[in-house]
C-alpha cells in the first residue's frame, strides 16, 4: 500500500488505500508544472457492506500542469485553486458521476527513507448523497519505486 486517503462525510469517514502514486516536475516551454496521479485501490475487503463507499469503490486524484517556480518539491507547499478559467485538479470517480476538489492544499517532504512523501488536504464534493456542501478530505502517500521482482 502507498498511503491511505480519509474522506470525512458527515455520516462516516471513508477509507481508500492508495495502490498507485505518480508525481513529477516538468520542464516545459521555460516553466515548470507539477504533475500529480494518486490511484486508490478497489479492494473492498475493509469496507462494511452497507457503507457509503461501497457504490464507489475505486477514485482517482489529479493534479495537471500547475505552475511551481521551481523542479524541488521537497519542503514545499502548494495550494491550488480552481477557478473557470484554469483547472488544474481532477477526479475521476470511474462511473457517470462528476465531482470537484476545492481549497486543495499539497505539502511534500521526505520521510526517514529519503522517499518524497505527500501530505494533501482539501475538499471534494459529496458524491456520495449529492449534498451541496463539499466535505474535506486527507490524503496521504509516498513515491518510492515499487520493486518488481521476475522470476526465473
Amino acid at each position: 500500500m502507498k498511503g491511505i486517503l480519509k474522506i470525512y462525510h458527515p455520516e462516516e469517514t471513508l477509507k481508500y488505500h492508495i495502490s498507485s502514486t505518480y508525481c513529477k516536475a516538468v520542464y516545459l516551454n521555460s516553466k515548470n508544472f507539477l504533475e500529480v496521479e494518486i490511484i486508490t485501490d478497489d479492494s473492498l475487503d475493509h469496507v462494511e457492506d452497507d457503507s457509503l463507499q461501497y457504490n464507489f469503490p475505486q477514485l482517482s486524484l489529479d493534479v495537471f500542469e500547475f505552475p511551481i517556480d521551481s523542479n524541488e518539491l521537497e519542503g514545499k507547499t502548494f495550494r491550488i485553486e480552481d477557478t473557470d478559467e484554469e483547472t488544474y485538479t481532477e477526479v475521476d470517480l470511474y462511473d457517470d458521476e462528476e465531482a470537484y476538489l476545492y481549497e486543495n492544499e499539497l505539502s511534500f517532504s521526505k520521510d526517514e527513507d529519503d522517499v518524497l512523501q505527500l501530505f494533501w488536504q482539501g475538499k471534494i464534493d459529496d458524491f456520495y448523497t449529492g449534498s451541496d456542501e463539499p466535505i474535506p478530505f486527507k490524503l496521504k502517500c509516498h513515491f518510492k519505486a515499487d520493486d518488481i521482482e521476475i522470476e526465473e
